[in-house]
């Protein structure tokens, strides 16, 4: 069986234009990419943990914050690579300067274990600058919010 993980979608209303947070991933490989290093905050769940309960456990661990609880469940969407992602959306504001993230454990090209944060940054981005940088198939979870008329 394919992975499956989980995520949350923030949104917010500034001025009349929506924005969504998204987080970049962390790490050497990532550190100078803009266009496809950005994503939703999200993880992969543990043996009989439910999707939902995974999306939060990820956002808390990968922003520091925790979210409100009016969840908006949206279209599961499947990767590149094949794994299944579930992602909830919920309106709340977050200063994305204070993101802090875990850290996890990588390997280098050279086979030596480094620690680095799971994200390096979160940034407020519209629609345009969204689907500019994320994750190409996890764009369908804005346009789906998108859609909504948020």
């Amino acid at each position: 069986m394919k992975k499956q993980s989980a995520g949350l979608l923030l949104f917010r209303n500034i001025s009349g234009d929506t924005e969504y947070l998204l987080v970049h991933f962390g790490g050497p490989f990532w550190k100078n990419k803009d266009e496809g290093a950005w994503s939703i905050p999200k993880g992969e769940n543990e043996p009989g943990e439910e999707m939902l309960a995974t999306a939060i456990r990820e956002f808390r661990e990968e922003t520091g914050f925790d979210p409100n609880s009016d969840f908006i469940a949206l279209k599961p969407i499947r990767q590149k690579s094949g794994k299944m992602v579930h992602a909830w959306a919920l309106e709340q504001d977050i200063d994305a300067e204070k993101v802090r993230s875990n850290e996890i454990v990588i390997t280098t090209k050279r086979g030596t274990e480094i620690r680095v944060p799971e994200v390096d940054r979160a940034a407020w981005f519209n629609f345009a600058g969204a689907k500019k940088r994320m994750l190409k198939e996890q764009f369908a979870f804005i346009e789906e919010l998108h859609s909504m008329g948020k």
